[in-house]
């Protein structure tokens, strides 16, 4: 008789989360697992909910109703520092680095969650402000290195491409040791070369250790890239599975691509609906 596979445990799980502005469901009533060691995708239309959806689990927002557990710990109602704390980091749409200060200062600053001295430490230079600031540098080139950019780290961040500052972008997530790392459209903004770069990056984190989840139009990237997808429309999830699953599952067919009149992905043109292999590309 053969073997069952071995399944990925949760190392996040949401049940029935929400959130409301006033009469707007931005996320409604979303239950979802992300598998730890695994890159789970986060897809749908413009305007599906997916970044208030990492929102809400990093912490930004407070979510309405619904859970959110991390290995098994609430962290519903935790703050954005708590949840860093926990082991969840996460990066942005647009590159939310410091262009002036060097790659080192930046991935720095990503790992200063970690640190214990405050305000009048660093005013008074104590003992505490120096061993920080000291493991702070070790975490931070720890992490420059994992992103490829160790060689880097006295350049001013705004001097690199724009592959160079998502990987920027990512050390300074990386530096405060997450368990799982929320990547918000990784790859907005570059080219074909330098995506595929940086899916060869995300492949070696996981590796690693690391657990990924990513929210991310480019439909070439996430079939290749994620072992699992969660699919959200009108804030509310209709699909959850393999790529191959979901591609081929008409509920996803009909509000991914159908929106656009047999457009492409994400009101990209030139592919029909039901062109579901199109994804693939």
């Amino acid at each position: 008789m053969p073997e069952a596979p071995i399944l990925a445990l949760p190392l996040l799980e949401v049940e029935g989360l929400g959130i409301h502005f006033g009469g707007l469901h931005a996320v409604r009533d979303v239950t979802a697992s992300v598998p730890a060691g695994q890159i789970t995708a986060i897809i749908g239309p413009n305007g599906a909910g997916k970044s208030t959806f990492f929102n809400l689990i990093s912490g930004f927002y407070q979510p309405t109703s619904g859970r959110i557990r991390f290995q098994g710990e609430d962290i519903t109602r935790l703050r954005t520092h708590q949840v860093v704390a926990r082991g969840i980091a996460r990066t942005f749409q647009t590159t939310t680095i410091y262009k002036e200060l060097s790659v080192l200062d930046n991935a720095m600053i990503g790992h200063r969650v970690r640190t214990r001295a405050g305000l009048l430490d660093a005013l008074l230079r104590t003992g505490r402000e120096r061993r920080d600031e000291e493991e702070s540098r070790v975490g931070a080139m720890r992490a420059l290195d994992r992103v490829g950019l160790a060689a880097q780290a006295g350049r001013p961040a705004g001097a690199l491409t724009q592959e160079g500052q998502k990987r920027v972008g990512i050390a300074m997530a990386l530096s405060s040791d997450p368990k799982l790392l929320l990547l918000d459209e990784p790859a907005a903004g570059m080219n074909p070369e330098e995506t595929v770069s940086l899916m060869g990056l995300i492949r070696e984190l996981v590796s690693g250790g690391l657990t990924v989840a990513l929210v991310e139009h480019k439909m070439s990237l996430v079939m290749g890239l994620a072992d699992g997808i969660v699919v959200l429309h009108h804030g509310q999830k209709i699909a959850q599975g393999t790529p191959g699953a979901v591609s081929r599952d008409p509920a996803v067919i009909e509000a991914y691509l159908g929106g656009h009149a047999h457009g492409g992905q994400m009101g990209q043109p030139g592919r029909a609906a039901g062109e579901t292999g199109g994804a693939h590309a």
